[in-house]
């Protein structure tokens, strides 16, 4: 495993859109009872549906604990009917299966006609609310270390950057949406409380290539992650988001998404031009035990051919797959019932990473010097 000793932009290197050609979809097969209280099989019975669909479109790689899991695994797949000659399982212990947060940060270069793939780890630090998480933030590495990418280690101000991948959209074209609930917290869940908003903005422009920061304010009630973009906000397209709208003025989110809808008046694209909004809706609130669930439409997500949308037996699941369907012409649109997998607090985006299409990024640089950090120990 190599690490690139220079942020990735200065290298050339951009987060790709999540609808640009991709290799492959990772997720972590579930296996922490605690994560989904009473639900654990239905859940795992869940994520068959979702590999079955994908691995119709794409290749589909499967964390696994160890060989007992992968074996539970295979034989649910196959009672599913999925392609499992498009399924590669990796090993490798996880607290959490919540991909999106933990697994690899893909970022691109395009150079003399070939798409080169390599990783940017952040640390991860479980939301800054759980104690578990060191083998989740090993896991990137190691699955860099399996896949032979070459990893950049983001830092700043001699500290390791926190950030999660499902705390941030981009466009692929200069512009990354995220929340100042998450990302400029300093009390309640903090990230990264040593570095200022310039600081943090500077942070995304190094690591993700990007010009542009829009920032919305918080997201939406019931998210764990405290502010979670991915609950919230979507790029669809380079110039079109999906924004969540509640009608209810009752309603918890109500206000909050309000606020939203008028800071996106202001968000401007690098030409000056102005995103084209369009208004999604909330499905009626969820709970468990008297807790908020953060269901949410925005969580879909954006595979090569196929896009998969959460629904909650809802009258709005037909509304907003109506919606997707429009914003997604050229890809099948597909929902996928989330009442069970939203009572682990995070539905499909989270659960999955899209790895980009492309070969491993060769550099000239053996030794990592970035931040003068040194990189960290895998098994």
């Amino acid at each position: 495993m190599q690490f690139l000793d220079a942020a990735p932009a200065d290298l050339g290197f951009r987060h790709p859109a999540e609808w640009e050609p991709q290799a492959a979809t990772w997720l972590a097969f579930p296996h922490n009872r605690c994560d989904y209280p009473g639900k654990l099989r239905l859940v795992q019975w869940a994520y068959g549906e979702i590999i079955r669909k994908l691995a119709d479109q794409q290749p589909v790689h499967v964390v696994v604990q160890d060989t007992a899991l992968q074996a539970h695994a295979q034989g649910m797949l196959r009672r599913v009917g999925a392609n499992l000659a498009r399924v590669r399982f990796f090993h490798a212990p996880t607290n959490r299966g919540w991909l999106r947060d933990t697994g690899p940060i893909f970022v691109v270069r395009d150079r003399e006609g070939i798409r080169e793939v390599a990783i940017c780890k952040f640390r991860f630090n479980a939301w800054a609310k759980y104690p578990d998480f060191q083998r989740d933030d090993e896991l990137a590495l190691r699955l860099a270390k399996q896949l032979s990418f070459p990893v950049f280690v983001a830092h700043a101000k001699g500290q390791p950057v926190v950030l999660e991948g499902g705390a941030v959209d981009v466009n692929g074209q200069g512009v990354v949406m995220t929340t100042e609930e998450c990302l400029l917290d300093t009390v309640t869940q903090p990230r990264n409380p040593h570095l200022s908003r310039a600081e943090v903005e500077a942070v995304l422009r190094d690591t993700l290539g990007v010009s542009t920061v829009w920032w919305l304010g918080k997201g939406i009630a019931g998210d764990d992650t405290h502010g979670h973009v991915d609950d919230l906000a979507r790029f669809v397209n380079p110039t079109t988001i999906v924004l969540c709208d509640e009608t209810e003025a009752r309603d918890a989110n109500y206000a909050v998404l309000k606020e939203n809808h008028e800071r996106a008046q202001d968000f401007r694209l690098p030409d000056g031009s102005r995103p084209e909004i369009i208004r999604l809706p909330m499905p009626r609130p969820l709970f468990f035990e008297g807790q908020r669930l953060p269901a949410s439409y925005a969580n879909f997500y954006i595979a090569n051919g196929l896009v998969l949308v959460p629904t909650f037996n809802d009258p709005n699941d037909r509304v907003a797959l109506g919606i997707l369907g429009e914003c997604f012409p050229e890809r099948t649109v597909c929902g996928i019932h989330a009442v069970d997998l939203v009572w682990g607090l995070g539905t499909l985006h989270c659960l999955t990473h899209e790895q980009p299409a492309g070969v491993p990024a060769v550099s000239a640089a053996a030794e990592f010097r970035w931040s003068g950090a040194s990189p960290p120990e895998t098994d």
